[in-house]
């Protein structure tokens, strides 16, 4: 047996050094995953949102027009059960406006109820059961992806229906709602149920690569818009994508290039191996506090500079995510980058 002249190596995040057969050492360092984003351009789009065709008060065209009008570059109908053709709505769509087909598979088990959207469907997805909570929410999402949709599960904590041991379990899902803009679905938690942030940082601590949505889930274009009613421009997502093409922001979504946002807005996203950079647009007087969040949700860093700036050095953590945070109660949540470990002749 061969004998190596020296071996130490430290894991979970800490530079190690390696020597390896040939005598040669080798440092062993943190690094992040660095995604490619060459030509992309950001885009901002809502994933939920309903019309008369399930349970909103308003029909397709007036709510694609309501987007349109305030900004967004896409957007997807989400009725439950119900699926809406976007080329009956062609005569909205243009260069800076695409309408992308889906459906709210809506079922439930023992009176929870279980809510996934599928984004990008080629026609309704009839909802499926099961004998357990898993299965349920298993067999919807597998039902999206059986006909190349993309899945994203919605609102645990609406009727506190399931928790992060059942999301645990859940296989080929990338995206997860952490903010819906109803007055119902009780992000934050409450009463020793765990808020939807919390629920995020369980399953990346697990190893789940899982990405967090923020929505609308909007019903009520018509009368006041009030905290009590489900409005529109409450939650959104802008994504980083090559063009404004729905197989293109599909791609994005499911590798987490895109953030969530109540408000804040941010210019870009900059991961480089050693270091992630956030430049926060600035709106008015308002100030801002960067958290950077790791494995178990531990806040890693905080400040108040603008860009945000987090170096990775020798810290332990699996993946590093940042919540952005304004003055005005506003928030923005950049998509987990996750941790690897190069090697370096030393």
């Amino acid at each position: 047996m061969k004998r190596f002249p020296f071996l130490f190596l430290m894991v979970s995040g800490l530079t190690g050094i390696v020597r390896a057969p040939n005598g040669l050492a080798q440092t062993s360092r943190p690094a992040f995953e660095i995604p490619e984003t060459r030509g992309m351009r950001w885009f901002k789009g809502n994933t939920h949102a309903h019309t008369l065709m399930s349970d909103g008060d308003s029909p397709p065209e007036e709510v694609a027009r309501w987007y349109k009008a305030h900004g967004y570059n896409f957007l997807v109908l989400t009725d439950h059960n119900v699926f809406t053709d976007p080329r009956k709505l062609a005569h909205l769509t243009d260069s800076m406006f695409l309408l992308i087909p889906g459906e709210e598979l809506t079922t439930s088990f023992e009176q929870r109820p279980v809510h996934v959207n599928g984004l990008n469907l080629p026609h309704v997805v009839e909802p499926r059961t099961d004998s357990t909570i898993v299965g349920t929410i298993q067999k919807n999402v597998d039902a999206i992806r059986e006909v190349d949709g993309v899945p994203h599960i919605n609102h645990p904590n609406f009727r506190w229906a399931f928790g992060k041991e059942v999301l645990a379990k859940i296989e080929r899902d990338k995206l997860l709602e952490i903010f819906n803009g109803h007055p119902l679905v009780h992000n934050e938690g409450g009463g020793g149920s765990p808020g939807m942030e919390e629920i995020w940082d369980h399953l990346l601590s697990r190893g789940k690569r899982i990405y967090g949505i923020a929505v609308d889930d909007a019903h009520h274009f018509q009368q006041e818009f009030s905290a009590a009613r489900s409005n529109p421009g409450r939650g959104w997502i802008a994504v980083k994508a090559e063009s404004l093409e729905t197989k293109a922001l599909m791609r994005s979504l499911e590798t987490g290039l895109f953030y969530a946002s109540t408000g804040v807005e941010l210019d870009d996203v900059v991961v480089t191996r050693a270091t992630m950079e956030i430049r926060i647009r600035q709106r008015g007087d308002f100030k801002f506090r960067t958290r950077f969040i790791g494995t178990e949700g531990k806040v890693l860093h905080e400040t108040t500079a603008n860009p945000a700036v987090f170096r990775l050095a020798s810290t332990r953590t699996m993946y590093v995510r940042a919540k952005v945070m304004d003055s005005g109660a506003a928030a923005a949540w950049v998509q987990p980058v996750f941790v690897t470990r190069e090697r370096t002749a030393k």
